[in-house]
């Protein structure tokens, strides 16, 4: 497989480990963000969070909850991003999360000034929350 990630979990390319669980790692994203830019993913190749299974999942999630307190102790603030599919802006077809610490000074904003807004009708919010909810 092509895959980095996958390439990074058998050894083949070097990375700075920081934590490893039965299913997941968390390392130093090699052309960070900011300084301490975090990736969580998972050892087993998965494209989208949804295609992992429930263990691996609470795995992931876990062991991005525990690397959270470490990389906020270097500016207090830390966006955790996950981009789930190539229309989400997933550059690497295998499920990864971002740990990037933020401050008022990076110039980088709120997911708001990511995107603009959509205005939607209730009948649509409608349809939305019909199809959504669980």
């Amino acid at each position: 497989m092509d895959c980095v990630f996958c390439k990074i979990i058998s050894g083949k390319i070097k990375s700075k480990f920081l934590k490893e669980t039965p299913h997941s790692v968390s390392f130093l994203d090699a052309s960070p963000l900011a300084s301490g830019h975090v990736l969580v993913i998972p050892k087993n190749h998965h494209e989208k969070i949804q295609d992992m299974d429930g263990e691996e999942n609470s795995d992931l999630f876990s062991l991005v909850q525990q690397m959270i307190s470490n990389v906020d102790k270097i500016t207090g603030s830390t966006l955790v991003a996950a981009h789930n599919g190539k229309d989400a802006g997933q550059e690497i077809p295998h499920v990864h999360v971002h740990l990037v610490p933020r401050s008022k000074t990076d110039s980088a904003g709120p997911i708001h000034s990511m995107f603009a807004p959509v205005n939607l009708s209730d009948s649509e919010m409608n349809d939305l929350y019909d199809k959504l909810k669980l």
